[in-house]
């Protein structure tokens, strides 16, 4: 099995296609904003073309009025694997959401929930914004503030019921990095920050002449703004503050290159911290032959 991650815009999804394509392999997204239907533009996901004939899995799995939950993502995503290997195929796992990749490849069980605690936080949420929930969590457990962005009241919520649940940080809850399957392999895309940032600039670029407002502008009258995380997604949670009249347009897209720069930022900074990874250079060459070399 394969992994392939790394900071938005590296170019993670289309040397998965070529991994996939040479070893006759499937794709399972570890994305997750690319789990919900419609929202294509703005994460980036793949046309039917550029996928090459190679199947894909976990896209457009989950309305845009749902909220995310890793721990069924992580049973669809053992489903998926399972049923590849069953059809004697390689699973290629692709995507940048660091604990969606980890749900999908190591041992974890992840906490439960608690309605209480739930329902309170997110009452807190709603009253005082995710500022104030982010400082509290980066006082309770500062590592896991450096891996969410403070405007994801979801997953603040999420970190903060963890260590009220648990008694101990979010992350401390993280356990060991130990695959489920042997030979595992990550592979991690390296891209110097100046040229990330201006990868990033261009990608944002591209989604607003693709038409990323209209697409926001549709899913709004499909829920999105009710959706707890659907609406924080990159992008998405900027043009809907245009829509809203709180932003002027070109506001939205320059806080749209802005955010993700920093989201990338905290990738980096998620997928630094997995010893495992092997990190190749976005842009060489034979990237295909050094991606599929055996140590």
């Amino acid at each position: 099995m394969i992994s392939v991650v790394g900071p938005t815009a590296a170019g993670k999804s289309d040397l998965a296609v070529e991994i996939a394509l040479r070893l006759g392999g499937e794709a399972v997204n570890t994305d997750s904003m690319q789990l919900y239907r419609g929202m294509d533009i703005g994460t980036a996901k793949l046309s039917l073309e550029e996928r090459r004939g190679v199947p894909h899995h976990l896209l457009d799995v989950w309305d845009v009025t749902e909220p995310a939950s890793v721990a069924e993502y992580q049973r669809m995503a053992h489903e998926a694997i399972a049923e590849i290997r069953g059809r004697e195929r390689t699973p290629v796992l692709v995507g940048g959401s660091g604990l969606y990749v980890r749900a999908a490849l190591d041992e974890m069980d992840f906490p439960g929930t608690d309605p209480e605690i739930r329902a309170r936080l997110e009452a807190e949420l709603a009253e005082q914004g995710s500022g104030a929930l982010f400082e509290r969590l980066r006082a309770a457990d500062p590592e896991a503030a450096r891996t969410i962005l403070p405007s994801n009241g979801r997953r603040i919520v999420r970190a903060l019921e963890v260590v009220e649940l648990t008694g101990r940080p979010f992350t401390a809850n993280l356990p060991d990095h130990r695959y489920r399957e042997p030979g595992t392999v990550q592979l991690g895309l390296l891209v110097p920050r100046p040229e990330l940032d201006e990868r990033i600039a261009l990608r944002v670029g591209r989604m607003w002449e693709a038409g990323l407002v209209e697409e926001v502008r549709e899913l709004e009258k499909a829920g999105l703004r009710s959706g707890r995380t659907a609406s924080a997604a990159l992008g998405y949670a900027q043009v809907l503050r245009f829509l809203a009249g709180e932003w002027t347009e070109e506001q939205a897209r320059e806080e749209t290159v802005r955010a993700t720069r920093r989201f990338a930022r905290r990738q980096e900074s998620w997928f630094r911290r997995d010893p495992r990874i092997r990190w190749l250079p976005y842009d060489a060459p034979d990237l295909l032959e050094r991606a599929l070399e055996r140590e």
